[in-house]
């Protein structure tokens, strides 16, 4: 059995505290969050998202989300 700690990082999924502070964020969310000239406004518009960039510009286009979500 593998524990979290033992599982290698993965592409195709985010990290869980990222995913938990997403889903905080577009909980009942009524005005989208604007990333690189897209409107988000749900969880799994985000994830999406952020799932089909590289690594390196999800990192920025997660802390644009985070950064504008304390507005």
């Amino acid at each position: 059995m593998t524990t979290p700690q033992d599982t290698p990082p993965s592409d195709t999924t985010l990290p869980r505290p990222q995913r938990r502070l997403l889903a905080r964020l577009f909980n009942a969310r009524t005005t989208p969050i604007c990333v690189d000239g897209r409107e988000l406004l749900t969880f799994q518009e985000a994830k999406r998202y952020l799932l089909s960039l590289e690594p390196e510009p999800r990192e920025a286009a997660y802390h644009a989300i985070k950064t504008q979500a304390e507005r």
